[in-house]
């Protein structure tokens, strides 16, 4: 009988000890965000476009400090420092339970990939760009949040809403500092490789107190006559920001970006982020404007943690237009941001931003020549002002898990 619970006994440890050798060897973490609140904005247009008839807002407004989302993420090892990783990530309406993209699963990231630290990462499907991946240290919606503290209508990209489908993307190892990335979006064009396809690379350094970030994006798009982007392969229309700031470019046959981000560490509780991005649009047979459109934008972001609990941060932006097809005072947009959080512990936290945008001169609306109107971020882009001003206040609570 002693013989019998021994054996029953040792085989109990070697399970055990094979389990947690599994258990070391592969992982799968389940976590996600839910963050609800309240905005109040004024001025807002019955349409985009529109010039008169703005009226305030006070609404439920969720996802503002971390879009709301549940994941999967895990790795496997394959030996010889090989690991085997995806991330699955949908997001999700925390205020009447819909999907955040209807009919996409997992529309915030879907991928999977092989990591090896001597020779770098490869990750294929629906996932960042590294024009986003290597710059974002340094966004301005770090500490702004991107609906409220994007740059005017997120034309370049620096939040965190443009995903693409069909995508490879390879990021080198880190050696002496610098990080590099390239990927390649494909279109699924029958006939055509480049059609709705969308390139990227970029470079990251950082050193002590120290980084910068240099990106470079295309993006192709096929817009049948008088429409916007193309959506249809995922890739170069679903996710492109359309705002009162570009919707007279929304038929353009191309988009690019170059963008340049930096930030400085003063001391352990104040840094400074700066950013500077170019973004072209190319108009193509079928778009309702004629000559290439550029916009420059530059901005800055001071973030001070004045207490252990609490954050404060403050930020500044101006987006300058070239002018173009017919356009002869062309558009500017100054934008003013703040905003606080304060951590109740490590996962919930309280937050609050301001906002204010003043717009001048003018830009398209289709095809026609009208006085710039403004939009905050990229959070109102379907609620833009009937003015050249415009105000938003929110508030909200954030739970990570």
């Amino acid at each position: 009988m002693k013989k019998k619970v021994l054996a029953t006994m040792v085989a109990a440890a070697a399970t055990s000890l094979v389990a947690g050798a599994a258990q070391a060897q592969s992982s799968v973490t389940l976590y996600g965000i839910v963050d609800n609140g309240f905005a109040y904005v004024n001025n807002v247009a019955p349409t985009v476009g529109a010039t008169t008839g703005g009226k305030s807002l006070v609404k439920m407004n969720n996802g503002v400090w971390a879009g709301n989302r549940f994941g999967l993420k895990g790795s496997e090892d394959l030996g010889g420092g090989t690991k085997a990783i995806f991330t699955l990530e949908q997001g999700f309406n925390v205020q009447d339970g819909t999907e955040a993209k209807a009919g996409m699963m997992f529309y915030r990231q879907g991928w999977v990939g092989l990591t090896n630290d001597a020779y770098g990462t490869v990750t294929m499907g629906r996932q960042y760009t590294p024009y986003y991946t290597l710059l974002s240290p340094w966004s301005p919606t770090t500490w702004l949040t991107g609906g409220f503290g994007a740059h005017p209508g997120d034309i370049d990209s620096l939040d965190t809403n443009y995903r693409t489908n069909n995508q490879v993307v390879y990021t080198s190892p880190t050696f002496a500092g610098f990080t590099l990335s390239g990927g390649y979006a494909f279109g699924g064009t029958p006939g055509s490789l480049g059609a709705n396809s969308v390139w990227s690379v970029a470079a990251q350094y950082k050193a002590g107190p120290f980084g910068m970030g240099v990106g470079f994006q295309k993006i192709k798009n096929t817009p049948t006559p008088g429409s916007a982007w193309n959506s249809a392969a995922g890739n170069a229309g679903s996710e492109q920001a359309v705002s009162a700031i570009n919707n007279g470019y929304k038929t353009a046959t191309s988009q690019q970006r170059i963008g340049v981000t930096g930030g400085f560490q003063f001391t352990s509780t104040l840094d400074l982020s700066m950013s500077y991005t170019n973004v072209q649009y190319t108009p193509g047979a079928g778009s309702t404007f004629h000559n290439e459109a550029v916009f420059n934008t530059a901005g800055a972001v001071l973030h001070w943690k004045a207490t252990p609990a609490l954050d404060l941060a403050a930020g500044y932006s101006y987006t300058a237009a070239s002018k173009a097809n017919g356009i002869t005072s062309a558009a500017r947009y100054h934008q003013f941001n703040l905003s606080q959080y304060y951590a109740l512990s490590k996962r919930t936290g309280l937050y609050a931003v301001e906002a204010y945008q003043h717009a001048k001169g003018q830009t398209l609306n289709g095809a026609s020549i009208i006085n710039a109107t403004a939009s905050i971020g990229d959070g109102f882009n379907g609620q833009p002002s009937s003015t050249p001003n415009q105000v938003a206040i929110g508030a909200g609570i954030i739970h990570r898990f």
